[in-house]
């Protein structure tokens, strides 16, 4: 089935027994999806006759949860918001209730899904202040319908304090909050491969490794002037270069081309002792990546991205360097900065100057990490944290099959 036929919905169907419990979870995109494992993981535990539908907007966020290879997990691309694809969907997937995991608005989904008696939950929902004052302007055209669609929300967990506000002043009702979550501090990568890490190891020495992780259009130029400078002064350097979405690797291999690189690739299963520069193009080998570099930029931190998660760099003791656009996890990068966990820089020559410090005393690298465990530590979510989101929700759908289930 092409994606576009799947889009709409026409011709969906899901491998599920009649009588199972569905759920539907939608995660926009690779970070929603990885974030999400843990709420897939938990529902699952809970039930062992559920099933979850797991719709992404990207195939790549598609093939990211396609390679989890979970029993009772079914991805699937995400119907566009028009009411008959939606409609076309829901037929198919009759779900007992919708986990929606970002920060956009879906009022067709939302609204078909409450006129069928579908809960809506929004988990670790993000309002920034750019969204608000874009809502608030939109409101005497589209009030109505933002009113109806925020509504249409059974119950909501906000991001953060800032973001639980936002929700309330765009007129969302304080009865139907769940306690606050944020999902990506709760991520855990599973350990990498250990034949892959094994010989990896033996081509990358760790302190002169460094990591580029999750980066996007517009990164990868300065990430790879900043390293031609490096090189001039560590010729032993290795950089691993990770591209957010994968499917982007013939632009970063022209770039790295022009800048005169030699670089070796994953996807063609090339020898990691071979080049400079190693180009990490797969799905689903982080946790190899972060462990193979002492040091880790962050993508989509240069760039109006809002910056990638810094919980999983943490977690494998990779000292964290970062552009100034964290707003996605601006909590955790507060504490960072307050706790000098982490290191921001601006564009190639201080990406360049902070890497040649930590080259040159590697054990700036370690300080960073340990500091960084001691700021993100006491915030990731606990099992508690979980198991409050469960029973809230309960208590906000008491009156539906998912209720009973969960």
């Amino acid at each position: 089935m092409s994606g576009l036929t799947m889009r709409f919905a026409r011709g969906v169907a899901f491998d599920i027994p009649k009588d199972a419990p569905r759920l539907w979870l939608h995660a926009a995109s690779n970070g929603e999806v990885t974030s999400a494992r843990s709420l897939i993981d938990e529902a699952l535990a809970r039930d062992p006759s559920l099933h979850v539908i797991v719709t992404t907007n990207s195939e790549t966020a598609r093939a990211l949860a396609t390679a989890w290879d979970m029993a009772r997990v079914h991805p699937c691309l995400a119907p566009l918001d028009f009411r008959g694809a939606v409609t076309r969907f829901l037929n198919a997937a009759a779900p007992c209730a919708l986990i929606v995991i970002e920060n956009e608005m879906w009022p067709n989904r939302f609204n078909i899904c409450a006129a069928r008696a579908i809960p809506v939950i929004v988990a670790g929902a993000r309002m920034s202040d750019r969204s608000a004052k874009r809502h608030a302007l939109l409101s005497s055209v589209l009030g109505g319908t933002l009113r109806t669609t925020l509504n249409a929300i059974t119950a909501l967990a906000a991001l953060d304090a800032e973001s639980e506000q936002r929700f309330l002043q765009m007129g969302f009702p304080s009865q139907r909050l769940l306690p606050r979550m944020n999902l990506k501090s709760g991520v855990s990568l599973g350990a990498a491969d250990p034949d892959a890490l094994t010989r990896f190891q033996s081509a990358f020495v760790r302190d002169e490794t460094l990591l580029a992780a999750s980066t996007h259009e517009g990164e990868e130029r300065i990430v790879i002037a900043a390293f031609c400078d490096i090189l001039a002064k560590h010729p032993k350097a290795r950089l691993i270069l990770a591209p957010r979405h994968p499917s982007r690797r013939n632009e970063v291999c022209a770039l790295l081309d022009k800048a005169g690189l030699q670089h070796a690739s994953r996807a063609r299963a090339d020898a990691p002792d071979a080049t400079p520069v190693y180009l990490a193009d797969t799905l689903g080998e982080m946790a190899l990546w972060y462990q193979l570099a002492g040091c880790c930029f962050v993508g989509g931190s240069l760039v109006e991205r809002g910056g990638h998660t810094p919980f999983e760099p943490e977690q494998f003791n990779s000292a964290i360097v970062h552009g100034p656009h964290v707003s996605n996890h601006i909590l955790a990068y507060r504490a960072l900065n307050a706790a000098q966990g982490a290191v921001r820089v601006h564009d190639t020559q201080s990406l360049a100057s902070v890497w040649d410090s930590m080259l040159a005393y590697p054990q700036q690298m370690n300080d960073l990490a340990q500091a960084a465990h001691h700021a993100l530590d006491p915030l990731r979510m606990s099992s508690a944290g979980y198991d409050a989101f469960w029973s809230a929700l309960a208590q906000a759908t008491d009156r539906t099959q998912f209720a009973r289930k969960i």
